[in-house]
């Protein structure tokens, strides 16, 4: 488990000014992955990095209007966003602004009702969003058009 993760807020950046972050240990160990393998060239799936305590998922999908996009936030693992193609908009707000659904334990998955505070756009490759649990967001939402996206979300285990 990553120790003092809970208090910790939304962060969003580019992978090429890691230096203009403090960031844990773990969340470097999945830069350094990111900068060590062709990701953007693997095939979408999920590749283990420490096991099950740290892993990645290679997604690829088109991005869509938002009100064909849900909200999501997870309790077991943090999220580290990192854009490979494309570019997407990722809503975000925070767990206490919230309706919950019933959490799906197996899958780390909470399903949530409400409206955004705001957007973060990734739209160069190596954008990234870390996201904790109490940062709620909606993924794959269009800029302008839909664009046809390849992302990595690393997952680091917090319980």
């Amino acid at each position: 488990m990553t120790e003092g993760l809970m208090e910790e807020k939304m962060i969003f950046g580019n992978c090429n000014h890691l230096e203009n972050f403090n960031l844990s240990a773990d969340i470097m160990k999945c830069f350094k992955y990111f900068q060590e393998n062709d990701l953007a060239n693997k095939k979408a799936g999920s590749y283990e990095i420490d096991g099950r305590r740290i892993f990645v998922n290679i997604d690829e999908y088109t991005t869509q209007i938002q009100e064909e996009r849900f909200w999501e936030a997870h309790r077991k693992y943090l999220d580290v966003h990192v854009l490979l193609k494309g570019e997407e908009q990722i809503d975000i707000t925070f767990l206490h602004n919230m309706q919950q659904n019933p959490y799906d334990e197996e899958k780390d998955f909470l399903t949530l009702e409400g409206n955004k505070q705001g957007s973060i756009y990734l739209q160069e490759i190596g954008d990234f969003l870390v996201c904790y649990p109490q940062d709620v967001h909606r993924t794959a939402v269009k800029i302008t058009e839909k664009t046809a996206v390849k992302k990595c979300i690393f997952k680091i285990a917090i319980a």
